[in-house]
């Protein structure tokens, strides 16, 4: 894993061994499952450590949880093979992580994975972010919501923001120029009780496409409208 501890100490972070190791085992893991499921395109040792690993770490410019705080909840909305949830869990042990996928093929192995990894507080979820959000111990009950590459932005946030408590965060990752998808998703936002805070750009040599983070504040509930039934936030985007 030299690559990806080169990069996080370029993050500021420092992994140790049993880190390492950790991430090790994922990485053997997700290989020899995606021989049987479609969980990455990407297998090559070094290009897992930077594509996945390290990308998913970058949320952590955004995001410096308290460490003191074991009741600190996060989920990964629309995970696939656990990122950036699990990379941020080994980053972070003490937080209490949900990992929400549609496909119980995937969730079979984040089960598999969970317990190769040895990690406790992780809950893995089967279901649609449109249906899921509307289920009480789901709904507005994170202090951080995150999503990697799911759907363009005004979409995403209709998904997402209703599992973000009023005063929580959502961080998306997001690649390319994405000032059009910026503008079209504003009203979105605000609509479900959001506003957007600051885009961060990772700036890391190991990416030689453009990468960012963009950060939205919860400060209002969301209306219990959202997000509507399944499909239709991507079919007809609140533009």
């Amino acid at each position: 894993m030299e690559k990806l501890s080169a990069g996080a100490k370029k993050l500021g972070l420092s992994l140790s061994l049993s880190q390492l190791e950790q991430f090790s085992i994922y990485y053997q893991e997700l290989v020899d499952w995606n021989q049987r499921l479609n969980l990455t395109r990407l297998t090559g040792y070094e290009e897992v450590q930077i594509k996945h690993f390290l990308d998913s770490l970058t949320v952590s410019l955004a995001w410096p949880p308290p460490k003191t705080n074991p009741s600190f909840r996060v989920i990964d909305v629309g995970t696939g093979a656990g990122m950036p949830g699990l990379p941020l869990k080994i980053l972070f042990p003490d937080i209490r992580l949900v990992l929400l996928e549609a496909t119980a093929k995937k969730a079979a192995f984040l089960h598999h994975l969970k317990d190769r990894l040895g990690l406790n507080n992780v809950e893995i979820v089967v279901g649609r972010a449109e249906e899921v959000a509307h289920q009480a111990e789901y709904r507005e009950n994170f202090d951080m919501v995150l999503s990697r590459g799911v759907a363009p932005l005004v979409t995403l946030v209709e998904l997402t923001l209703p599992f973000c408590l009023v005063g929580g965060n959502f961080i998306a990752q997001k690649k390319g120029n994405i000032e059009s998808e910026i503008g079209q998703a504003s009203h979105v936002v605000s609509l479900l009780g959001s506003k957007l805070r600051e885009t961060i750009r990772v700036n890391l040599e190991e990416f030689t496409d453009e990468r960012q983070l963009v950060i939205i504040d919860k400060v209002s509930r969301t209306p219990e409208t959202y997000p509507r039934r399944s499909g239709i936030p991507a079919k007809r985007p609140l533009m």
